[in-house]
């Protein structure tokens, strides 16, 4: 079979088409003819090997060294005898390890059929992101029809699946994204879009109306006194004071606070001797 796999880290450039052996399926697992497959975060951590801690966790040098992608739809090759739930020519869509493949192999739990009003391609874009949304929305915040839900980022790949996933829980639903993605999280059933991207000091809904435009009245000054107050942040804080990136150039600054008045240098008094004073 045929697979992208990758020798080094870097960007797309270092992924590579090869011919590859067929994989071996277990006892309780199934071989899946891939139509489409999904491509996530996950597979942008394995090819760049960023943020660089992870490349200290072996599971990671394990995935690495395999095909690239998990997202996957396609149809049931071959089963293993001890597999259930699923039979051969079955159109599932799920999690395997190794979608960029013509062939990959899946665990039953981690398939299930392919809705027949979903093409592959749209299966394939959902599985890890749309468990993702649902766990959030479902198990985590446990939504209620009626209560109110924001989401962040909601023109990712989670995001644009938790705004409808909790439009479906009956949510009223405001989604925060770049101006140039409201149309598309409206369309999805936002009540409201906030575009993240405009000026500071300016909460902008950019929703059916502008009745939420309000400025922001939180002060500055917080966050230069916490800059001012520790050393570890002191030369963090002043460069970006500096240029005006995070604060406003008329922003207060913490000065420093004598905490006890400085003692009279000995001898200064008339008749004093640099003693201790007089208990009389």
């Amino acid at each position: 079979m045929k697979g992208i796999v990758q020798d080094r880290y870097g960007s797309a450039d270092v992924l590579q088409l090869r011919d590859l052996a067929d994989p071996v399926f277990g006892e309780d697992e199934v071989l899946v003819r891939v139509r489409a497959a999904g491509c996530g975060p996950d597979v942008w951590h394995l090819m760049t090997g960023l943020p660089y801690f992870v490349r200290l966790m072996p599971a990671f040098h394990k995935m690495r060294a395999g095909v690239r992608g998990r997202d996957v739809s396609g149809i049931v090759e071959a089963i293993g005898p001890n597999a259930t739930g699923l039979s051969v020519g079955d159109e599932v869509m799920g999690i395997v390890e190794g979608s960029f493949a013509e062939l990959a192999v899946g665990r039953p739990d981690k398939l299930v059929r392919k809705p027949t009003r979903l093409s592959f391609e749209q299966a394939a874009a959902v599985p890890i992101s749309g468990l993702t949304a649902l766990r959030a929305i479902r198990d985590v915040a446990k939504v209620q029809p009626g209560q109110k839900v924001l989401v962040l980022g909601a023109g990712g790949g989670v995001g644009t699946l938790a705004v409808q996933i909790a439009r479906a829980f009956g949510a009223e639903v405001t989604g925060v994204c770049s101006g140039s993605k409201a149309d598309l999280v409206r369309s999805l059933g936002a009540h409201d879009v906030i575009d993240y991207r405009e000026p500071r000091g300016w909460k902008a809904s950019v929703g059916r109306d502008r009745r939420h435009r309000r400025k922001a009245t939180r002060p500055c000054a917080q966050a230069s006194a916490h800059a001012e107050q520790h050393p570890r942040d002191r030369r963090w804080g002043r460069r970006r004071q500096g240029d005006g990136w995070f604060l406003p150039p008329d922003a207060p600054r913490a000065r420093a606070i004598t905490a006890h008045p400085p003692a009279a240098p000995p001898g200064d008094g008339e008749g004093d001797t640099g003693g201790p004073p007089d208990p009389r």
